[in-house]
Order: structure tokens, then sequence, then C-alpha cells
């Protein structure tokens, strides 16, 4: 069992090129369904944080490949900078 708080600690790494997309940041969850549908990762801040950030990766229950102790392994072949 894992819980939403536990989720958030860990850092998410897509397995396609090793890049660092950060830590979840919220989660989407179909209520008709009663199940994760996406994890939120928040974007790339710009310039020195002042010019906010670029979009949110929002990545499909079915693109992570597997949750560990310290690590979110996904599999992104695109997506946004």
């Amino acid at each position: 069992m894992l819980t939403i708080s536990e989720l958030k600690e860990r850092d998410v790494v897509n397995i396609l090129d090793g890049r660092r997309l950060g830590f979840v940041e919220d989660i989407e969850i179909d209520l008709n369904e009663g199940r994760v549908t996406a994890i939120v990762v928040p974007g790339r801040r710009r310039f020195l944080g002042l010019f906010g950030r670029t979009h949110d990766y929002v990545i499909p229950w079915e693109k992570i490949k597997k949750i560990g102790t310290d690590v979110i392994l996904v599999e992104l072949s695109t997506f946004a900078e």
C-alpha cells in the first residue's frame, strides 16, 4: 500500500533518456472507477524562477513502469520542455 504523501517523496525519472522530471505534485483520479489515472509533475522553472514555469507533466498511469522506494520510473517518448 502506498499513500499520496509517500508518492510525493519519490523522484520521477524518464527511463528513455534518464532525465529527472521532478517530484509528484498531484494525482488525477477517475471517481467513477475509483482509480488513479495519472500523476502530475510540475514543469521546470524558467529563468531564475522569475517567469513562472513550463507546463506541468501529466503522466498517464500506463506510462509508469516501476515505483521504487525512492524513485518512480516512467516511459515518455515525448513531453513538453
